[in-house]
């Protein structure tokens, strides 16, 4: 994920706070939690979880973020309390790249990601040497690519970060452009496909179950690493407010929510 220079911020949270919001996160049991989102579908579920909370005394401000670095900094840096935006692949990356210190409480819901196209509808209709669009970071790219193996479309070495270097076999001479995970929609017009995230394929309005010719196998177990989880700095996760903001996103009220609303989307798996 590329970082973006705008970064919004929803309710009475205003961006001045940011920058020095450090003084309640550092109370692990004080009565007010800051949480970071992605707008889609983060926020909508964290709006579910955030009455649950309210009913149990707190004060819950909600972050919105526009980019995949800046939730995980502000993170690492005590300006929020958790964030809730990103799968456990990316969240070990970001550590390993970063020397952050972060882990997560709960495994939230996956989001399948899916080959998007408006011009084939089945995997057999690609032709020779079609324009293929994926993320450019390392975790997505990755996943990205054995989405198409998994249509038939390439092979791929074995490994975790497999780049487009690692491609063993492409048959049709697919040619891939590597770009940023959130312009990827809107790129779609100007490329034969793109393999997009659930959120920013969400974001655009587009339904990884109707609209996408290929999308993953929610099933699979190989996708443990893809479940968006909640995360938090290192030594937060025993404090109550961690612990009472663990239990109202994994509650009943937001799994009938995504299930509802999503339909197959985002899937939850708690």
């Amino acid at each position: 994920f590329e970082p973006q220079s705008d970064i919004f911020v929803t309710g009475i949270l205003s961006i001045g706070l940011i920058g020095c919001g450090g003084s309640n996160s550092s109370n692990g049991d004080d009565k007010v939690i800051k949480v970071g989102v992605s707008p889609v579908p983060h926020e909508e579920i964290m709006e579910v979880a955030k009455p649950l909370l309210e009913a149990k005394g707190y004060t819950v401000e909600i972050v919105e973020f526009t980019d995949y670095v800046l939730p995980n900094t502000s993170l690492e840096n005590g300006e929020i309390d958790a964030n809730y935006f990103q799968h456990i692949a990316y969240l070990n990356s970001f550590n390993e790249d970063n020397g952050t210190h972060l882990t997560y409480t709960a495994e939230i819901h996956l989001e399948p990601m899916g080959a998007f196209s408006k011009k084939y509808k089945t995997v057999d209709e690609v032709e020779e040497g079609a324009v293929v669009a994926v993320p450019d970071d390392p975790s997505n790219e990755a996943r990205a690519l054995r989405v198409l193996a998994a249509a038939g479309l390439i092979e791929v070495n074995d490994g975790e970060l497999i780049t487009t270097a690692d491609i063993t076999s492409n048959p049709k001479n697919l040619e891939f452009k590597e770009l940023e995970a959130a312009t990827l929609p809107r790129v779609l017009e100007d490329v034969d496909i793109a393999v997009i995230n659930g959120n920013y394929a969400l974001e655009a309005g587009l339904d990884v179950n109707n609209d996408a010719f290929y999308a993953e196998d929610k099933n699979v177990e190989s996708l443990k690493e893809r479940r968006n989880v909640l995360a938090v700095k290192e030594g937060s996760e025993n404090t109550q407010k961690i612990k009472d903001l663990t239990e109202a996103l994994t509650s009943d009220e937001v799994r009938e929510f995504i299930e509802e609303k999503y339909k197959g989307a985002v899937v939850p798996v708690f």
